[in-house]
């Protein structure tokens, strides 16, 4: 769904219908992709303006220990083993995933020089697929896969919890990803290990969303804003190159939002969402205090 942009919107007057927004991504593609922001809102206060956007849709849930609503994306170049280190702050390519919220939205500042295409599969079609052609890995991804405490996780004191990649709850589907998770859980002794057919099973899925006629392909241009569901579509970014120029360099902000017209959730995700209740506030990392 492509929504068409006004001319200029430095205020909320002309953005877009927040409840057709809602409606897409729960009941429709689950992808919603906003014409450019005019220049003027850009280059003032676009923090304040994307979460004012953010909040029309929903609740901004923090996306660090600092309680950050509205993250900087950029390549900040910490290296590998570096503790502040996550995805979003390098220019490598990223696997296939889901974040911890209902909807993620970027807003695009800067696009790279070359590469950081926005790459997104449906998660049910994913889902369909593995039923079909690999029942019994199927059958394992509907089962609990530990997932290792993220390092920026500081404030939630559970080492690692347990959830379901593919779930249902009162006929709703839900699938919830995130491989490098899981892949530190398994090389902690303290965590469950993968067993073979788990390891298989994630394997195929990664496979299977490599599929390029599943995937549908952007790249985001300034000013303009990509909504996904984060329960029915994984996404991820290609490797890019910069500038040499830290003006030119690639750059978004990002938000995590909690919806009112959420889905219920299985059990096990509790633990990492706080909430299970359709519309409930849930998702987040823990500030702490």
């Amino acid at each position: 769904m492509t929504i068409p942009h006004e001319q200029s919107f430095p205020d909320m007057t002309h953005v877009p219908d927040a409840d057709k927004i809602r409606l897409e991504l729960e009941k429709g593609s689950g992808i919603c992709r906003i014409g450019q922001v005019a220049e003027e809102t850009l280059s003032g206060a676009v923090e304040d303006w994307f979460l004012s956007l953010a909040r029309r849709i929903g609740t901004p849930v923090s996306q660090s220990t600092d309680g950050d609503l509205v993250l900087s994306i950029r390549d900040k170049a910490f290296g590998e083993h570096d503790s502040r280190t996550r995805g979003p702050n390098t220019n490598r390519k990223l696997g296939f995933h889901t974040d911890r919220c209902d909807v993620i939205g970027f807003l695009c500042l800067q696009p790279a020089k070359i590469g950081g295409e926005n790459q997104v599969v449906s998660s049910l079609e994913i889902e369909k697929i593995i039923r079909l052609e690999r029942p019994d890995l199927h059958e394992i991804l509907c089962q609990p896969f530990a997932y290792k405490r993220h390092v920026i996780d500081q404030g939630n004191s559970l080492p690692f919890c347990e959830q379901p990649i593919f779930s249902w709850k009162e006929n709703f589907f839900a699938c919830s990803y995130l491989r490098v998770l899981i892949d530190r859980a398994n090389d902690d002794e303290q965590c469950p290990s993968l067993s073979v057919m788990q390891r298989e099973s994630l394997d195929f899925l990664d496979c299977v969303c490599e599929r390029e006629k599943l995937q549908t392909r952007f790249n985001l241009k300034r000013g303009e804003i990509v909504f996904l569901n984060n329960w029915t579509t994984l996404h991820r970014r290609t490797a890019f190159e910069d500038e040499k120029e830290e003006e030119k360099r690639r750059h978004l902000l990002r938000v995590w939002i909690s919806v009112p017209n959420s889905r219920p959730l299985d059990e096990s995700f509790r633990a990492n969402f706080g909430s299970t209740q359709a519309g409930a506030v849930r998702g987040g990392i823990l500030p702490i205090a």
